[in-house]
């Protein structure tokens, strides 16, 4: 009996930990981009990044499309694509949506990298440096051979009257803070019993060849799963506590943290951005692909360093 409670104590001081952790940096970040919203930043960003569109066919409107999606969220980004009422291919749509995919919730998810152990500048560099080369990418597979150039009609084309009472903004993010509670706290349970029958070291052997491909240790694939599927905020959430906790290499966590700075919530994001009309093959098949074989290029490149350079370019020495 004292070994259950032992380990249910466990399991709760885990989720609180967690829970806290991560509410420690999204509640801050979260205020800030209320006040640059407020203040108008992301209308200029958005013009700065006007020259940007042309490099991937697009409109110079949609910089603003990005800049909204970058400092805020996905979400925020389609509200501004659906306003602008621009007429654009499906190609188009499909190449901005990929961009979107990359980059997106930086402020928040760039802070939870950096938690864990990764430094800002190369987390910054990947996701827009990623973003903008897939963007080109997709631009010149669908332009060359004409693919996709039909008129785009988005799926989801609402009735859009969002609501700016600050009383109102305020009661969302409390909301959204304990869905991602609710959710830390199933993730939790759930990890803890695949580890306790002993499911979790027969996925990780099923996954071992991709990870092998990947340069990756099977000791977080469980998390990268977790991240890849449903979002970055619980796989980044949990592994940092495996950072601070010791339990796995700063090689480990930077790999891990590479993949899903890249390539996470790949069910509900594609879903969303195919609402806009994005295809399938940019909006996930290219993305993903797009995505692994970054990732292990990135972490080839890293494990080639000496731990001197490694810590100067890509991790924080201390853990």
């Amino acid at each position: 009996m004292s070994k259950i409670i032992s380990w249910l104590n466990g399991m709760v001081h885990e989720i609180f930990t967690i829970s806290f952790n991560l509410f420690k940096l999204m509640i801050p970040i979260i205020i800030i981009v209320k006040v640059i919203e407020e203040l108008g930043g992301i209308k200029y960003i958005g013009q700065a990044l006007e020259p940007v569109m042309q490099l991937v066919g697009l409109p110079a409107s949609m910089g603003l499309v990005w800049a909204t999606t970058m400092i805020s969220n996905i979400y925020a980004g389609m509200i501004i694509f659906i306003n602008t009422q621009e007429t654009l291919s499906v190609a188009q749509v499909t190449v901005l949506g990929g961009m979107m995919l990359f980059a997106h919730s930086l402020p928040i998810e760039i802070r939870i990298m950096q938690k864990a152990g990764v430094r800002v500048l190369y987390t910054l560099l990947l996701r827009l440096g990623g973003a903008l080369l897939l963007g080109i990418i997709l631009h010149q597979i669908y332009s060359s051979e004409d693919w996709l150039n039909q008129t785009n009609t988005p799926v989801w084309n609402p009735d859009i009257n969002p609501d700016t009472n600050l009383t109102a903004w305020v009661l969302t993010q409390i909301k959204m803070l304990f869905q991602i509670f609710l959710i830390i706290s199933g993730l939790i349970i759930f990890l803890r019993l695949l580890k306790l029958s002993g499911i979790e070291k027969l996925i990780a052997w099923i996954l071992q060849p991709l990870l092998k491909l990947l340069g990756m240790s099977n000791k977080t694939s469980l998390i990268a799963i977790i991240g890849m599927t449903l979002g970055l905020t619980y796989g980044g959430g949990l592994l940092i506590n495996e950072a601070q906790s010791d339990r796995v290499s700063k090689t480990d966590i930077f790999g891990s943290i590479t993949l899903l700075a890249i390539c996470h919530s790949i069910i509900e994001d594609t879903i969303l951005i195919m609402l806009l009309g994005a295809d399938i093959t940019g909006a996930l098949y290219f993305r993903v692909l797009f995505a692994l074989l970054l990732t292990a290029i990135l972490i080839r490149l890293a494990r080639n360093l000496s731990v001197k350079h490694f810590d100067r370019y890509f991790v924080y020495p201390g853990k």
